[in-house]
């Protein structure tokens, strides 16, 4: 065990280690994703040491995550700079990266467990780190961070942070928990901006736009698909119709839509044309038009949360609860797929995820039945989009229109 000169705690250290690691001056076109384990979210760290505000908020989003045989300080998916990785790329996609951190206490600063600890995460994790103020890490702990390949990092009580020791990317298994993260890190993660739109046909027509020769928002327009083209855009992001960017390109699933439109009406402009037919029209997408609603259909269950909720649902009925409650279903979900559930409904703000989250990770039933709590974009848009799909049997609702306990989540169709 090494002693700190600085009094630095643990919130303080994963607080500086957030900043450099993940800094909102990273390069957007790289995915990025980052919550700490819920125990920060506590007012005090220690018996009489308060934590200050500013540092909850810099940790946020909270969520009690499992990665390897345990719960990392801070876990997160991110291309790193190349002073922080011995390897910068492990094939197409970030690598995630679990922290542990070590501050003091009246015994000193635990750096060789939180190397350790950092180790057993190598289990999933692509990249490991100890971060401890940089005066507590001695030329052993060190050592065994090279053989063990665990990166170290040096907080200074200033906040800035030095790699002292950088690891080897690795390769590893992705548990369902990890997967949840590298979700939320890639263009079809929920955030609050990912959609801003709850009918299907505003998504399926922008790649058909977007195929068609002119200026895309002026044909969203002009053929009264969508008068919010960014939130169309954005949507169809989500969705995996497009590869968003300065200037949008079609993904194959995006082909795959302008190919049906083509097969349909012979070209693009004349399946536009179709759509004036059901502006602001708020009857089932499905029903009123049939082909266009199995297409829609299509390109949710391509979407990774479609196929999670289908298959719960189906799950719970078959366990005879065949209209439940938002409530429940989040309820249940958190037991299977605690992660995934929290990024999935519950808002990312501090306040909110103190108020849903305990300190070990549980839920808090109470704080669920606030429709304050949820994210816009799954139970009011997604569920909107899985009702005109002919999925579920009831639309979404605004969370200051919800009532969760009430709110009920169903499948149109049981097998």
């Amino acid at each position: 065990m090494s002693t700190a000169a600085r009094p630095l705690s643990e919130p303080q250290v994963l607080a500086h280690t957030k900043r450099r690691l993940f800094s909102s001056r990273a390069d957007n076109d790289s995915p990025s994703y980052v919550v700490a384990d819920t125990q920060f979210s506590k007012a005090e760290w220690l018996p009489g040491q308060p934590v200050d505000p500013a540092v909850r908020d810099r940790l946020a989003p909270f969520n009690h995550v499992q990665i390897g045989g345990g719960y990392p300080d801070l876990v997160g998916v991110r291309a790193l700079e190349s002073d922080l990785l011995a390897v910068d790329r492990l094939g197409d996609e970030p690598p995630l990266i679990a922290i542990e951190a070590k501050g003091e206490t009246s015994g000193g600063v635990d750096t060789q467990r939180g190397i350790v600890q950092a180790y057993d995460r190598l289990h999933e994790a692509n990249a490991a780190y100890l971060a401890a103020p940089t005066a507590a890490i001695s030329e052993t702990d060190r050592t065994l961070a090279r053989e063990l390949n665990v990166g170290v990092l040096g907080v200074a009580a200033s906040g800035e942070v030095d790699a002292l020791e950088v690891p080897r990317v690795v390769g590893n298994r992705t548990s369902s928990e990890a997967t949840a993260l590298r979700f939320q890190a890639g263009a079809q993660g929920v955030t609050d901006a990912s959609f801003g739109l709850n009918h299907p046909k505003n998504y399926l027509g922008y790649p058909l736009a977007q195929y068609a020769a002119g200026d895309t928002e002026t044909l969203l327009s002009a053929y009264k698909v969508v008068g919010a083209a960014d939130d169309a855009r954005r949507g169809a992001a989500f969705l995996g119709l497009i590869d968003p960017g300065p200037v949008p390109e079609l993904t194959s699933l995006g082909q795959e839509v302008v190919r049906f439109a083509i097969a349909q009406y012979g070209s693009v402009e004349t399946a536009l044309t179709e759509f004036e037919n059901w502006y602001r029209s708020s009857k089932r997408f499905i029903d009123v038009a049939p082909a266009w609603g199995r297409l829609a259909r299509r390109v949710l269950f391509e979407y990774p949360a479609t196929e999670l909720l289908v298959t719960e649902l189906q799950t719970m009925h078959d366990d005879m609860n065949p209209e439940p409650s938002l409530v429940e279903l989040v309820v249940h979900m958190h037991e299977l797929h605690p992660t995934f559930t929290v990024e999935l409904f519950i808002r990312g703000d501090e306040a909110v995820r103190r108020r849903v989250l305990t300190e070990d990770g549980a839920l808090r039933r109470a704080a669920l039945e606030d429709g304050t709590v949820y994210h816009s974009p799954t139970v009011f848009q997604l569920k909107a989009m899985l009702y005109h799909t002919g999925i579920l049997t009831a639309r979404g609702a605004e969370p200051h229109r919800l009532e969760p306990a009430e709110d009920v989540w169903a499948l149109r169709e049981i097998v």
